[in-house]
């Protein structure tokens, strides 16, 4: 068979194969199949077996050659390749029995049969943005449904002046390749998928670029977090434990590889945490956290000295807080400042006086990370978590309005210094990636950055930090009778999630990428060698499997294998996956109720988005077609059920403390029974025993994974303790509970790799960004 043809050089932007009758987006990692009306998304490892066989096209690659190039310096299962040829056949969308794409050799490897030629890229035009009468502004934009990019509306702000900044010549230096989605096909599926008429208009294209180029600045043992860059982006603040202590503190160092220095030193048990440049580059501002006690706003200057308090907060929910322009105050979010938690509100800090931004907030919703447009006229937010879209209010009051209609989960964001765009990271697909929207236009772009969180950009230049948090977590037993000991369970090179003890006490199921790619895996306890993965779904990692009463089933939020997400329902004895017909949007939780019999089994509770992104707890009797929605009660974020009360207990986003109803989710029945735990930023990491006493597994300076045990309201001093590690942290996904409760099952970190990264961020001109005018 011919051999591939050669790729086209560089300038060509040759990210693009055809195979056979289908078509390959290398950065994207979507396989358009001839007779599919959508591309199929594959995961990075499957991207490496296919691009293995394109270089070696017509000739067999063995098991061993595709494990040394796709998986080095790894021990992944020996299914890998397996389940890497499966993915890739279903996207090419071959039928069992007649291939055409990817030849199977017994006992040797794997041929590539189709044909293979590079492709240049070629940019899709956007359909024209047409603005509303009467004004400039279009609709706020949604994300699109094609897994590999996001499409939002152009959200132009009205800025003074937009800056070009210094850095041009450092920008015009980074040559990469960039694609850019059909946008008609994507526009179409979002005019079908909304309601608002205004989106009738159209959207801008989407795309997604090759990876810029960063480099990290932090390489010592542990974890550093939440940078922030100084506003001429020669310094970054940072948290992390320093060398011979336990707490957390604020470290500064340059933008180069190089020694930090110590810049706070919190009192024991105390720590620090969210640094904040103060708009001269003279002070920081952050928060000291004393577990249990309390929660103080400080300031420090930049260059040491003495720390100063500014405010107080709440411990139970440490607020997110930046500086206003002028430097004389900070602006906070509705959560973790003392009072009520209805909208922004400014401390002055000269007067240590409170004020509220006027505009019409609700109580119910939750407006986190403000921060200033950098011409002082808007402020703009994220409301909701974490189903959360970016909002903008102008900043002396008035109408909120927004942005964007992404419906994501978050992780941090910044203005770029020209005020023309966002970077944002966002959790999809079970791993957090650092994105940029440009407001102009409305485009979204990958920067090709995985597991990044918590950007922050320099005010006077283009530049970007962030941290990269590569956590690897493995499974445990930890014995709680007396003496006690731990265990792993089904030790791999990959990251556990998710541990789920069934009633039955025997079957475990947890989430785990060591197969490649994040997926479901069962074992019986009593059979050390059961394990397996269960084919046909995806979880995305955000809660742990709900197990049936009866053992048999559980209840998935994840995706399938053509990339449909939803509601799925598994039988592990035999493996049958079965995509429930849920009627909504944006699933993120499914339980069953308590009790074996028919009537229990055909209602579910299901936790979902809903309008402006909060999440609502609904009752559904599945037995009609669609569901009907019994009862449901507002803002749950994650539900339990207390089968020895026969209750539901739930947490709220961005709130502390624990709250019940009844199974019928009866309006009467909804009251708050704890106002401590969990705390806000623990809110998944509880569980109910068997007797109904609650169990809460995190952090403490003086432990790195703490279990307790108490009953619902009691006092702290009544809670049974026990430090299960005292270096390792838990996961933050959740743990569960043996039902004879002489076991905790959770994730332990085995190696903790957050670490500073650091970029130079390029204007969106059309040399760098295909898709965007200036």
């Amino acid at each position: 068979m011919p051999r591939p043809s050669e790729p086209p050089p560089q300038s060509s932007l040759s990210d693009r194969l055809r195979v056979g009758e289908c078509v390959v987006d290398i950065p994207l990692r979507e396989v358009q199949a001839a007779r599919s009306h959508r591309p199929r998304r594959i995961t990075p490892k499957s991207l490496g077996v296919l691009l293995a066989l394109v270089e070696q096209a017509g000739r067999v690659v063995s098991r061993e050659a595709l494990l040394a190039q796709v998986w080095p310096d790894t021990l992944p299962s020996n299914d890998v390749v397996t389940q890497a040829i499966t993915q890739l056949r279903k996207a090419f969308g071959e039928e069992r029995g007649d291939v055409h794409y990817i030849e199977t050799i017994a006992k040797t490897g794997y041929r590539l049969l189709a044909p293979v030629e590079w492709l240049a890229t070629q940019v899709a035009a956007a359909p024209p943005v047409a603005a509303p009468a009467g004004g400039r502004t279009p609709a706020p934009a949604s994300e699109s449904s094609v897994a590999a990019a996001e499409v939002v509306a152009p959200v132009p702000l009205p800025l003074a002046s937009r800056p070009r900044g210094g850095w041009a010549a450092i920008a015009g230096a980074l040559a990469f390749a960039a694609v850019v989605v059909a946008a008609t096909y994507a526009w179409s599926l979002r005019r079908e998928a909304s309601n608002d008429p205004r989106l009738a208009s159209g959207v801008a294209a989407a795309g997604s670029a090759a990876a810029l180029p960063y480099r990290l600045i932090t390489s010592v043992p542990g974890a550093e977090s939440a940078p922030a860059l100084s506003p001429d982006a020669a310094l970054v603040a940072y948290v992390a434990v320093p060398a011979g202590q336990r707490a957390t503190a604020i470290m500064v160092q340059t933008t180069d590889p190089s020694p930090p220095r110590q810049l706070t030193r919190p009192p024991a048990p105390a720590e620090d945490s969210a640094p904040a440049w103060s708009p001269d580059g003279r002070e920081i501002a952050f928060l000291r956290v004393r577990a249990g006690v309390g929660c103080a706003v400080m300031v420090v200057p930049s260059n040491g000295g003495t720390e100063r308090v500014v405010g107080r907060c709440d411990h139970r929910s440490p607020p997110e807080f930046d500086w206003i322009p002028d430097g004389k105050g900070l602006v906070f979010g509705s959560r973790g400042t003392l009072g009520d938690n209805a909208g922004l509100r400014v401390l002055d800090l000269a007067r240590g006086a409170w004020r509220r931004i006027e505009y019409a907030a609700s109580a119910d919703d939750i407006d986190a990370a403000p921060r200033y447009s950098p011409d002082g006229r808007w402020i703009v937010f994220v409301r909701n978590t974490p189903l959360g879209d970016f909002w903008r209010v102008p900043a002396t009051g008035g109408s909120a309005s927004a942005l964007t209609r992404l419906r994501a989960d978050i992780r941090g964001w910044d203005w770029t210094a020209d005020g023309r765009g966002i970077v944002y990271s966002r959790w999809h697909d079970s791993e957090s990636r650092l994105y940029r929207l440009d407001l102009d236009s409305g485009v979204v772009r990958d920067l090709g950055v995985g597991d990044g969180v918590q950007p922050s950009t320099a005010a006077r230049a283009p530049a970007l930090a962030f941290s990269q948090q590569r956590n690897y977590y493995g499974i445990y037993r930890f014995d709680l009778g007396p003496g006690g000991q731990a265990e792993r369970l089904f030790p791999s090179s990959g990251r556990d999630r998710f541990p789920a003890i069934a009633p039955d006490g025997r079957q475990l199921v947890f989430a785990s990428d060591r197969s490649g790619q994040f997926g479901l895996w069962w074992a019986d306890l009593q059979q050390p060698n059961s394990l397996r993965l269960i084919d046909g779904v995806l979880p995305e990692s955000r809660h742990l499997p709900e197990w049936s009463p009866d053992s048999r089933t559980l209840l998935l939020v994840g995706s399938d294998a053509s990339g449909v997400a939803g509601i799925h329902e598994v039988a592990p004895a035999s493996a049958r996956v079965t995509r429930l017909p849920s009627p909504v949007h944006d699933p993120v939780q499914a339980v069953y109720l308590p009790g074996t019999d028919a009537a229990d089994r055909d209602r579910l509770l299901v936790v979902a988005g809903s309008d402006g992104g909060r999440l609502r707890l609904t009752l559904f009797d599945r037995r009609s077609q669609p569901w009907r929605a019994l009862a449901a009660i507002d803002d749950v974020a994650v539900v339990r059920v207390d089968h020895a009360t026969r209750r539901l207990l739930f947490t709220r986003s961005g709130q502390a403390g624990l709250w019940q109803s009844d199974l019928a989710l009866s309006p009467g029945s909804v009251r708050q029974v704890d106002a401590e735990l969990p705390l806000a930023a623990s809110y998944r990491q509880w569980t109910v025993g068997s007797d109904g006493q609650l169990w809460f597994i995190d952090r403490q300076p003086d432990c790195g994974a703490r279990l307790r045990r108490r009953a619902a309201g009691s006092p702290a001093a009544a809670a049974m303790s026990r430090c299960l590690d005292p270096e390792r942290v838990p996961g933050i996904g959740g743990f569960s509970i043996s039902p004879r409760q002489d076991a905790a099952f959770s994730t332990l970190s085995q190696w903790v790799g957050g670490d500073i990264g650091f970029m130079a961020l390029p204007e969106p001109q059309e040399s760098f960004w295909p898709g965007v005018s200036k």
